[in-house]
């Protein structure tokens, strides 16, 4: 994909509806995708979730969790993006959490996931990927790479149902 429009066109192409979880990006896929003329038929809401406690109370992430990997974690930013999916009516969502702006190797350092409802159970996938820049270069980014790489999200999450993989095994 190399447009938002596109994105928005796969969606309807493929009948899915998305919801966000956003930390790193405040909400700026959810933006993005509100910018296109059209996108009421696939947008269904986004979540921004910047703090632990707002990931814990809106998404569902266990603190656990978030003590065990930290909380920009490819870990967090799967439990974000199942729980967006579970407290949404979409059938697919999209999550990341990360880091604009950092001392060090984390500077830069933004983790996706995307949750879908396939076959009636919920599949997730997830990567990690560093941007470099400025904070909000980074954040535009990390927003775009999000949602352009829906496409490819998708086909690994069906092929990962036709595989008959566990959860765990979906992404990483």
């Amino acid at each position: 994909m190399q447009s938002v429009e596109q994105v928005v066109s796969f969606l309807e192409k493929y009948q899915l509806s998305l919801v966000t979880a956003e930390s790193c990006t405040g909400g700026m896929m959810a933006s993005l995708l509100a910018g296109v003329p059209g996108c009421g038929a696939v947008l269904d809401r986004g979540y921004v979730a910047y703090s632990p406690e707002a990931k814990q109370q809106c998404l569902g992430v266990d603190p656990g969790t978030i003590a065990r990997y930290g909380l920009t974690s490819e870990e967090v930013a799967r439990e974000m993006a199942l729980g967006a999916l579970d407290n949404s009516e979409a059938n697919v969502a999209l999550a990341n959490t990360g880091l604009a702006e950092a001392e060090g190797e984390m500077d830069g350092l933004v983790c996706f996931a995307c949750a879908m409802l396939m076959d009636g159970e919920p599949w997730v996938v997830s990567e990690h990927l560093r941007f470099d820049g400025e904070r909000n270069q980074v954040r535009e980014a990390a927003a775009r790479h999000g949602l352009l790489q829906l496409p490819y999200y998708y086909e690994r999450l069906r092929q990962a149902v036709a595989a008959k993989l566990p959860i765990e095994a979906a992404g990483g």
